[in-house]
């Protein structure tokens, strides 16, 4: 079944277009998973890491209380838990080791856990159970901060290098001034407030939160951010995702394309080589498309073409040779004419070039008539007509060349009415039954009848008969 060009190209880019959709979606939906783990481990881990450390510097009784007052500053209760009774993974073990938080997110419960080591404390870790982010954790944080800070006097700057690994986005302490508060907010800071500074963009990429805490002396603050959202769709993972998508459509739209482009260099190559001369040259193109059926119908058209010129070659020589034996002969009888004086030998003579010329006459009408059918599909009418008439009438007209054969008709089966062009099934019989003359010892017999729905006429004679490698060249024309 002969399949489209347009439904194999548009259906296997439509499927390739599809399957990199759903796997870029799959992909974006991992990665995104992944990113939001980090960013949600990297939001937590500074404030948890300022809680734990506040932590470690109580004892045990002063702890708890310590962690009650934070736990109503966060507006999340904080407790102390062992590590056997949270069943942590090494990979998590490994991270509580290093400082950091995790957070395990329970979606359907809509909260998330998070834990963190306190330094020094043989394996005791902070919990806290967080249902939502609020202004007032913001404002936690940058109290326990500050706290921290107290334990440095003097050395602010280097212990907020210290801790800024444990933070994903910036720490820094800066002028008052530097800030670019307002008035309302810098009389706010003076006052010994914790101030957020919103910056809202035209999405989440741009939008961001900094958390402004003044220091001792009024004329510095404790700057935590900017804090970005988490942003589901960066501009990087777009572009990667993309440019991966594009690769894989190229990719596969070659591999659609590639196969047609062969063929037609294949067919291409076929054409110059046929341009060149060899009418040998054939594409070789398999398959089923439309591409491949112009490839069957070319080297259809080049075998059509190829026979043609063998054929016109080996009419040419066929007439050659038909026209060299009167013409020869119209030689010769003319020069034996001129050398004749002798009335009755003159008149012999004449009767001898009027057959050569009928000859030639007949030659030149069966070159045209071959011309003639040759030209495309002849004018054929067709007519019913008796099949022993016209085997008759061909044995008279024969008999009347006295060439001294015996020429007869077999009846049996020949007394049948026929459907055919007569003119032309009539030169076809007699053009074989004057090669059975030339080549019979005595005697030639023709024959026909009816197979089924069609006719048939055989001409035998008692000659040598035709070699078998010659016999399907009987109906060539002009062929001996």
């Amino acid at each position: 079944m002969p399949s489209s060009i347009f439904i194999r190209i548009y259906g296997g880019l439509l499927l390739v277009i599809t399957a990199v959709a759903l796997c870029a979606y799959f992909f974006v939906q991992e990665v995104n998973s992944q990113r939001a783990i980090t960013y949600r481990d990297g939001m937590a881990t500074g404030v948890f890491r300022l809680i734990a450390l506040g932590a470690s510097r109580k004892d045990q009784n002063a702890r708890l209380t310590w962690l009650a007052e934070a736990g109503k500053l966060m507006d999340s209760p904080l407790s102390v838990v062992p590590p056997d009774r949270e069943q942590f993974t090494d990979s998590e073990l490994e991270r509580l080791g290093q400082g950091r938080a995790i957070v395990r997110l329970f979606q359907e419960k809509n909260y998330a856990d998070i834990y963190s080591r306190i330094p020094g404390a043989t394996e005791l870790y902070i919990k806290t159970r967080m249902v939502k982010v609020s202004e007032q954790q913001a404002k936690a944080m940058a109290i326990f901060f500050l706290e921290e800070l107290e334990q440095y006097p003097g050395r602010e700057e280097r212990r907020v290098k210290d801790l800024q690994h444990y933070f994903s986005y910036p720490l820094n302490i800066l002028a008052i001034n530097k800030v670019g508060l307002d008035r309302d907010q810098q009389a706010r800071v003076r006052r010994n407030e914790v101030v957020l500074m919103l910056k809202e963009g035209a999405g989440t990429r741009n939008s961001s939160v900094r958390i402004v805490a003044p220091l001792p002396g009024g004329e510095r603050v404790l700057v935590l951010g900017p804090m970005y959202l988490f942003d589901w769709m960066p501009v990087q993972l777009v572009i990667m995702v993309a440019l991966a998508a594009l690769g894989v459509i190229t990719i596969a739209a070659y591999f659609l394309i590639h196969p047609l482009e062969r063929k037609l260099n294949k067919m291409e190559l076929a054409v110059r080589r046929i341009r060149g001369g060899d009418l040998s040259a054939r594409a070789q193109v398999q398959g089923s498309d439309e591409i491949s059926q112009l490839a069957h119908a070319f080297n259809g058209m080049a075998e059509h073409i190829q026979r043609l010129i063998d054929s016109q070659r080996e009419l040419t020589r066929a007439v050659s040779h038909e026209l060299r034996t009167p013409v020869a002969r119209l030689r010769f009888g003319i020069e034996m004419l001129a050398d004749t004086d002798e009335g009755e030998r003159r008149h012999e003579q004449s009767l001898l070039l009027d057959q050569d010329i009928e000859q030639l006459n007949q030659l030149i009408d069966e070159i045209l008539t071959y011309a003639k059918l040759e030209q495309g599909t002849p004018s054929l009418n067709f007519e019913t007509f008796e099949l022993g008439g016209l085997l008759e009438r061909i044995r008279l007209e024969t008999r009347a060349l006295n060439t001294g054969h015996e020429i007869e008709v077999d009846a049996a089966g020949v007394d049948v009415r026929i459907e055919a062009e007569e003119r032309y099934l009539h030169r076809v019989v007699q053009n074989l039954v004057g090669n059975a003359v030339r080549h019979a010892n005595t005697r030639v017999r023709l024959s026909g009848g009816i197979e089924g729905n069609w006719a048939w006429v055989g001409v035998e004679d008692d000659g040598p008969g035709i070699p078998e490698k010659d016999r399907a060249r009987i109906f060539e024309p002009f062929s001996r």
